[in-house]
């Protein structure tokens, strides 16, 4: 197979920054309609644990399918790929807009609508994925990957918070208003198409297929690259099981109102923003693996925390707020560990099959785990005399687990 050429030095200045101002653009839409929102509109709805658990994983569980559709990427270009997956989101979010009206229906439709459409959007972003991170990939030189990706989420976060402080305003004056925000969403992401119309991108597209087998493949020839699927996945999983119970502890068990809750999200993105430009450049200098074994055991020591909140308050809220900041602060240090590593084992040449098999990886964990967690949760929680101590153990139970998470990722600790 011919190799298509790398990109130019403009090219390649041009794709950094168009990549960083659509992503300010697109991440607080994708947010909105995949994590701590719909959470709280389930919440609004009487969603059980378990479709709650559903729901937190699916965006991150839809990307198996990017395994089939590796093909894609030998027959149609990057760019064209991501078009048609934002603007499929686009599409299905856009009844969100009108959740007012879907809130009237009768509770178990209004929940089956609104599942329908964060599925199809999950299913839209999957497809972005898909080819986002192999774009990147060509805009990127080897020795300043911590700094740039520092850079470009550092970026995103700004917006976020934006975003997710106007939320707080809003729903302190509008209990339960959720599609006004899903609506300022909605235009965020309208925003996106023009600009990633314009990225630039070295092809993979050939006559031979690209294969779902060819990137199962190279797990099996490299003995690094499986121990850091292992060692990454299990990081993920554990966050994303724990996140979305967290917020359903304060919500739901101790009584917090959504424009408390939305101060913890504010909390998850302020926190990336004052660390993530010097995790990357740390990273650069010190290597990957003290922040991999930072990330572990600091997450850890905090859901032991977490499982002592046992009343609300001004107290309780504060801790709350300290634990999602500290929670983001960790994963954002191990999020551009885990990119740093994943851009050395990837070849520049052909990026997609290592990338997708490492978000097809994470992906499935990541989905799996919090419906997992909240059938499990759904399932202690019937009958029992005091719901709080079953989510104690399960915080407990987490923490034990998430201390083991960076001993794959040993063979990755420099000399």
């Amino acid at each position: 197979m011919e190799l298509a050429p790398p990109l130019e030095d403009s090219e390649r200045v041009r794709g950094r920054r168009l990549a960083i101002v659509s992503n300010a653009a697109s991440v607080p839409y994708t947010i909105a309609f995949t994590e701590q929102l719909p959470t709280l509109a389930l919440l609004a709805l009487g969603a059980s644990e378990t479709l709650i658990g559903l729901q937190s994983g699916l965006a991150r569980g839809l990307f198996v399918l990017q395994l089939p559709g590796l093909r894609l990427v030998s027959w149609f270009s990057k760019r064209a790929l991501l078009l048609a997956g934002h603007g499929l989101s686009l599409v299905a979010s856009a009844p969100l807009i009108a959740f007012a009206l879907l809130a009237t229906l009768e509770p178990r439709t209004a929940l089956g609508l609104v599942f329908a459409s964060l599925f199809f959007v999950a299913l839209g972003i999957s497809l972005c994925e898909l080819v986002w991170f192999p774009l990147l990939r060509g805009y990127v030189e080897p020795d300043r990957i911590g700094r740039f990706f520092g850079a470009i989420r550092t970026t995103w976060h700004v917006t976020v918070i934006g975003f997710f402080l106007g939320s707080r305003v809003w729903l302190e004056a509008h209990p339960g208003a959720f599609g006004a925000l899903f609506g300022v969403a909605w235009l965020l992401g309208l925003a996106r198409l023009p600009m990633i119309a314009g990225l630039p991108e070295r092809s993979e597209r050939s006559a031979t297929r690209i294969r779902a087998r060819d990137a199962l493949a190279l797990a099996r020839r490299s003995p690094r690259l499986r121990r850091y699927l292992i060692g990454t996945t299990a990081f993920a999983a554990l966050r994303v099981a724990v996140t979305p119970f967290a917020l359903v502890l304060l919500r739901r068990a101790l009584g917090f109102s959504d424009a408390s809750v939305v101060l913890t999200t504010i909390a998850v993105f302020f926190g990336g923003l004052v660390s993530l430009y010097l995790w990357g450049a740390l990273i650069d200098r010190l290597g990957p693996y003290v922040v991999f074994r930072t990330g572990s055991l600091g997450c850890a020591a905090l859901y032991v925390g977490l499982a002592f909140l046992d009343s609300a308050g001004s107290a309780a809220l504060g801790f709350a707020i300290a634990f999602f900041f500290l929670q983001a602060v960790l994963g954002a240090g191990f999020g551009l560990a885990d990119t740093r590593v994943l851009f050395e084992l990837t070849p520049a040449e052909s990026p997609a099959p290592t990338i997708v098999l490492s978000s097809v990886a994470i992906g499935v964990a990541c989905g799996l785990a919090p419906f997992l967690a909240g059938l499990a949760l759904d399932t202690l929680l019937e009958g029992a005399a005091e719901p709080l101590a079953v989510y104690r153990g399960f915080f407990l139970v987490a923490a034990a687990l998430q201390c083991l998470t960076f001993l794959p990722l040993r063979v990755f600790k420099r000399a």
